[in-house]
């Protein structure tokens, strides 16, 4: 578990524009030369998620939870990208492990490598003395506006149906009383 030894600067995202970035990424995974840019998922939604690290115990449920379910995303105009602060290379190493033995096996979006660090901190999830982010997911909107944002310990995986519930709630634009789902109207 990462512990934090100095109280980290909080970050409020939610309604700015989202932190720009440029990263190395699995985006072509044979040859490693393909960046991805928060430019790329202009005008559509992009769920944005940080992860410890590669080839630990619960990272890999959540990447393959979501890739299992990654059409479910795409249907609501909806891209996923993944991110560490390991490299290009490791994720490749990771995604060629099959799962059985630990690894992720062929995933359906890639995965970005923030091995400066700079991403994980503009999005306030970096533990400086450990260089690893913890677990912050990020709902970014069409035009690029973080429209929901939660981190929490490295410990704890996340949910793809809270994820696709908040997102559909987003995309209704109205008010979703506690324990909105898909279907029910809004306020």
């Amino acid at each position: 578990m990462a512990t934090v030894t100095e109280a980290p600067k909080t970050l409020r995202l939610v309604g700015l524009p989202a932190p720009d970035f440029e990263m190395e990424s699995t985006k072509n995974l044979e040859t490693l030369d393909e960046k991805v840019r928060l430019s790329d998922y202009r005008g559509k939604w992009l769920v944005l998620f940080f992860y410890p690290l590669d080839f630990t115990f619960v990272c890999p449920t959540e990447i393959t939870a979501l890739s299992d379910r990654y059409e479910e995303f795409e249907d609501l105009n909806a891209d996923i990208l993944g991110v560490s602060t390991d490299s290009k290379y490791s994720h490749r190493a990771w995604i060629n492990t099959p799962r059985e033995e630990n690894g992720l096996g062929p995933i359906k979006f890639p995965l970005a490598s923030d091995i400066t660090h700079k991403v994980s901190r503009d999005y306030g999830v970096l533990v400086e003395d450990q260089g690893i982010a913890l677990r912050g997911l990020f709902i970014i909107d069409p035009e690029g506006i973080v429209r929901y944002q939660v981190v929490h310990d490295e410990n704890i995986g996340r949910s793809v149906d809270e994820t696709l519930r908040v997102l559909q709630a987003l995309q209704t634009g109205g008010l979703c009383p506690s324990d909105w789902k898909p279907g029910q109207k809004t306020l």
